[in-house]
């Protein structure tokens, strides 16, 4: 409970410390928001998007969930990005995912997570189509980091499905998708460097013709 208490002492500290500093900080906060990016990360605890990427409230907007998942009937995640896109005109779309991800490893485990293996079943497909791969790779530690590489890659794809996201990548050209891994163990984010036309064959069958919006 001690804790609890805490958390509104350092809110008003917080507060104090701001408006001093600029008696208007919140009366601007307040009056609107216009983020360039767009950080779909994992709602781990020790991943804080705003410290790791070094930029203020109202520059970023957020959505978090277990292992930076964008799943295709995922309506919470896809209204993210509909109004992200379309209402704040964000520039920059980016997934995070980060190594040691408890997500990515529940989902290998063939435990019973009970209601959560709906949504780890998400990772599972995504293993079972790079399992080739993934299988080649002897060590744990190696193969779980590479799994969280192409978690992040795989969400990038979902996101290039979306009809309104190709009407700004393709005919709009006023985006741009990346694809990021944060490492705990030393605090750097990684660019992963996706390469929208290198996903070519994978993207072809999604592609919308002639800039529909719908």
């Amino acid at each position: 409970m001690e804790l609890y208490k805490q958390v509104f002492e350092n809110n008003k500290k917080w507060v104090s410390e701001q408006t001093e500093q600029n008696p208007d900080y919140f009366k601007d906060m307040a009056m609107s928001q216009s983020p360039d990016f767009l950080y779909i990360g994992c709602s781990d605890s020790r991943v804080q998007p705003e410290n790791i990427m070094g930029v203020k409230p109202g520059e970023v907007f957020i959505h978090r969930n277990i292992a930076n998942l964008v799943p295709n009937n995922d309506i919470n995640s896809l209204s993210v990005l509909q109004y992200a896109i379309e209402h704040l005109h964000v520039k920059h779309i980016i997934v995070c995912g980060h190594y040691g991800c408890g997500g990515v490893k529940a989902a290998v485990e063939h435990a019973d997570f009970g209601y959560m293996n709906t949504w780890l079943r998400n990772i599972q497909d995504i293993y079972r189509m790079h399992k080739a791969e993934l299988e080649s790779i002897i060590e744990d530690d190696a193969r779980h980091r590479r799994l969280v590489e192409i978690v992040v890659r795989e969400q990038c794809l979902n996101i290039m499905k979306l009809s309104f996201v190709q009407q700004k990548y393709f005919f709009d050209k006023t985006i741009k998708i990346h694809g990021w891994v944060y490492d705990l163990a030393n605090g750097e984010l990684n660019d992963m460097r996706i390469d929208v036309a290198q996903m070519g064959r994978d993207l072809e069958i999604y592609r919308i013709e002639g800039g529909h919006k719908s």
